[in-house]
């Protein structure tokens, strides 16, 4: 049931213009993918509700498919079978070729020169094993436990804004996938499918996280959350890094209208203050300890907001030696748990995490990138690399167990040396995209 609105530019993301753009339209198909189901209805007050659209009203907008869409259509039609698909990477390079251009503009932009985004990829180069020998390693297990909750691998799948630009299903792609996997879902707030809808699609028992944006309302933030217990979310991982949000320069040239999902509650009583809430209570692993939290996500936000952030790895050990002589603990421990995001393509590279003191590593774009290209076949498949992966380097480190991996696995000794020499990921080298010069337009002649 299409409905009207007194105030849309709450709702809307872009503001004016793309309102302007569509009045009297029906604007379906570049307001859903963009939009969960139930936004107007969360973002708005009754009063604003002015009633139904009567849909013969309402002026229909051509769909014209463009030559670039079906040159799209026809790469899509060409993708290689998921048995071809070797690594997460392969997911990035057929991502990049089959998705929209807008869309794969936003997943895959960093802020400024992209320096973070990089590095959170490439700190991991300066870690190497050293791996036990004479061990059994006839039975390997990589399961483990987050916040108390089982999970087959020491991954989970991190929040990521705007499924629906990827895939049609979006978020709901990953629930699934999650599901048979057992591995852990974290919902983001600001995801194209509604909260209700992606908790409804998970199993029986399914355990599911909630990122959460710290409203200035707290009213507002208390209902989310309350509503979130109810649900049987199991953990609330709050966004404590975006008092601005960061320039994604590539998705600023591709004119992408939302250039970020919270400008759908950005203005007026019902928007996210960034530069209030938790970023003010909360500024470190320290201070998220002494505040009784259950853990600590070591993240930089994918590289997205501010530029020579350093990895979260690389943070990762300096949080552990810190907490480790001005706290007593150490890790991995039950009452205070570690967690990285950002660059993770292998499970090499969360071993190494894990070896750190880490619990567990969340992974976002891979997964995204997966479903954009196979749907949700493509998460299923890239879960099971994951599990291939595991199991074949766990017993060429020597440990049997997660338990197993311990610091003395691992040389980290450069891991601060941002000047060090490393060996080059071709792999994902190829899939990064340089970033632009703007360019001069093109004049076109007047007969």
């Amino acid at each position: 049931m299409l409905s009207v609105t007194s105030n849309l530019t709450h709702v809307q993301q872009g503001g004016s213009k793309i309102i302007l753009k569509y009045a009297g339209k029906d604007a379906t198909q570049e307001y859903d993918p963009i939009h969960p189901p139930d936004a107007i209805e969360n973002n708005l007050p009754p009063e604003k509700h002015l009633g139904p659209v009567e849909p013969n009203t309402v002026e229909k907008v051509e769909v014209r498919i463009t030559d670039e869409e079906m040159a799209r259509q026809e790469r899509m039609s060409n993708r290689p079978p998921l048995d071809e698909i070797l690594n997460l990477h392969d997911f990035e390079s057929i991502a990049r070729q089959v998705m929209p251009e807008k869309a794969w503009a936003y997943y895959s932009s960093a802020a400024d020169d992209e320096i973070t985004h990089r590095e959170n990829h490439s700190a991991y180069h300066r870690i190497w094993f050293r791996p036990q020998i004479l061990v059994d390693v006839t039975k390997v297990d990589w399961s483990t436990r987050i916040l108390g909750h089982k999970s087959s691998m020491p991954v989970y799948i991190t929040a990521t804004a705007l499924g629906k630009l990827g895939h049609p299903d979006g978020e709901l792609n990953l629930t699934r996938a999650a599901a048979r996997h057992n591995v852990i879902q974290m919902i983001p707030t600001l995801a194209s499918c509604s909260f209700d809808e992606i908790v409804d699609a998970a199993q029986p028992g399914q355990v599911q996280f909630l990122q959460l944006y710290v409203n200035k309302d707290r009213n507002i933030t208390k209902r989310l959350v309350q509503h979130a217990e109810q649900r049987g979310i199991k953990g609330l991982f709050i966004t404590v890094d975006a008092p601005q949000l960061g320039r994604r320069e590539k998705d600023m040239r591709m004119k992408f209208t939302a250039e970020d999902p919270s400008e759908v509650v950005k203005s007026g009583s019902d928007g996210i203050d960034r530069s209030q809430g938790a970023a003010r209570a909360i500024s470190d692993a320290l201070k998220a300890y002494d505040l009784g939290l259950a853990g600590v996500v070591l993240s930089n936000h994918g590289g997205r907001q501010l530029d020579f952030a350093r990895s979260g790895v690389e943070v990762l050990v300096e949080v552990v030696t810190n907490l480790k002589q001005k706290r007593g603990l150490s890790f991995p421990n039950d009452k205070f748990q570690l967690f990285v995001d950002g660059g993770v393509r292998r499970a090499t590279d969360v071993i190494k995490a894990i070896a750190l003191g880490a619990t567990a590593v969340g992974i976002g774009r891979p997964f995204i990138y997966a479903f954009s290209s196979y749907g949700e076949q493509g998460v299923d498949k890239a879960l099971k690399i994951l599990q291939d992966e595991f199991e074949m380097n766990m017993r060429l480190i020597g440990a049997k167990s997660i338990q197993d991996i311990t610091p003395d696995m691992v040389d980290a000794t450069n891991i601060s040396s941002h000047i060090a020499s490393t060996p080059t990921d071709r792999l994902y080298d190829s899939n990064y995209e340089s970033m632009q010069h703007a360019k001069l337009r093109e004049i076109k002649s007047k007969m």
